[in-house]
């Protein structure tokens, strides 16, 4: 084989494998955009319910006590494996960023106050046992995200497993770039 034709073999390759990578990505793009089809955009639900500790809370005293931060709002379930996979980054973002998550149809305040603990997770969340919460928010499963921004307006939606440096980065977006 001469170097010529060495080299044009390798550039074919690539350009290939270039094709399958933006085709795979293309195929994930699709899909994460048919899962979010129907959640919220704009102006954020109504979102208020009791956390494990038994304190109320809402998006709108999150949003007040964030001063003007975007925040987080994580939907889970803890019988979710992707969720559990993923409760690390949410646990690790909610150290930084405003974040209210609501376990959905995961049973009473004291089983998963009880996962909480048992996975050593530093948020709290606020107890959907009868998927009502999510109902109102058009989640139909978990894990789902959203970023909303301090204006109380749905920035970023995410259905599926989330990164932590996807997160931040939409957190960071969100902040930067508010309207």
């Amino acid at each position: 084989m001469t170097p010529a034709s060495f080299l044009s073999a390798v550039r074919t390759r690539w350009k290939r494998w270039l094709l399958e990578a933006l085709l795979i990505v293309g195929i994930v793009v699709a899909v994460q955009l048919w899962q979010a089809r129907d959640l919220p955009v704009g102006p954020a639900p109504a979102l208020a319910g009791t956390l494990v500790d038994g304190r109320v809370t809402s998006l709108t005293d999150v949003l007040e006590t964030a001063d003007g931060r975007p925040v987080l709002v994580a939907f889970w379930a803890t019988w979710c494996p992707v969720c559990k996979a993923e409760e690390g980054n949410i646990d690790a973002v909610a150290r930084d960023w405003p974040t209210l998550t609501v376990a959905m149809q995961s049973g009473d305040a004291a089983a998963v106050a009880k996962h909480l603990k048992e996975r050593e997770l530093g948020f709290t969340a606020a107890v959907d046992a009868d998927g009502r919460l999510a109902s109102d928010w058009k989640v139909r499963g978990v894990p789902t995200h959203f970023i909303v921004d301090g204006r109380g307006n749905i920035r970023f939606q995410l259905v599926g497993y989330a990164t932590e440096l996807g997160l931040r980065a939409r957190l960071w977006w969100a902040q930067r770039f508010a309207a």
